[in-house]
């Protein structure tokens, strides 16, 4: 079905049966998946704040924490724009960002984090699988199955690459001065700066591949084929 009879579908009050309970459900995953990810982030901070563990510099400085609230914005407004009918290539491009962001976070945590305990990475261990594991794999499985998504040319695409770049550039910078590094792969002291110099190339590198795959990658749509 196309031109009105898509808009219908969307907006969910006119839709047929086929079409709007898919989309009823995918909006409730979305805010479910968005309370999920927020509640872990509340939890770790109240965990730390009991144990008088709490620095707000330090942990918002985690990459993890940065991308999973970003991943949460994402959801929950993606949620609220199917329910209107105002999906669009803005957020499209901040959903591709995020995607980027979380695919990040997952892969870091599994090739360099994984081998430490659950207790060194995060204050409460559950919260270490919602934020790791989780919700990065929600993100991405939104990216694939959720919204009208046209192709993002690679080029425009690049820009995402800004965000976890200027991570590594604050923290390699901020590392001195605070006496802090939020991971163990950027702190000198463990690899000597040779090696993070190394290891921050090879990220850079493997982001720019993984950019490029999530803009051109094929997107099934399920709006689509239940219309």
């Amino acid at each position: 079905m196309s031109g009105p009879g898509r808009t219908a579908v969307v907006a969910g009050s006119t839709a047929s049966r086929r079409g709007s309970v898919p989309l009823r459900w995918l909006i409730v995953a979305k805010m479910f998946f968005a309370f999920l990810g927020f509640s872990a982030i509340v939890t770790e901070i109240a965990t730390l704040t009991t144990r008088q563990r709490f620095r707000a510099a330090d942990f918002f400085s985690y990459f993890t924490v940065e991308s999973n609230a970003l991943a949460v914005i994402s959801l929950t407004v993606g949620a609220f724009a199917l329910a209107a009918g105002a999906t669009g290539r803005g957020l499209d491009f901040f959903r591709g960002a995020v995607t980027l962001c979380m695919t990040t976070t997952i892969a870091i945590f599994i090739v360099l984090l994984s081998g430490y305990p659950a207790s060194e990475l995060t204050a409460v261990p559950w919260d270490n699988t919602v934020l790791h594991y989780i919700m990065p794999i929600v993100i991405m499985v939104d990216w694939l199955i959720a919204g009208r998504i046209r192709p993002i040319p690679l080029r425009r695409a690049l820009v995402w690459l800004v965000l976890p770049l200027a991570y590594l550039v604050y923290s390699l910078l901020r590392g001195p001065f605070a006496h802090w590094y939020p991971y163990p792969f950027m702190d000198p002291s463990h690899h000597g700066y040779l090696g993070v110099a190394v290891t921050s190339v090879i990220i850079a590198v493997v982001l720019a591949v993984v950019t490029g795959l999530i803009a051109g990658v094929a997107r099934w749509n399920p709006l689509t084929r239940w219309e």
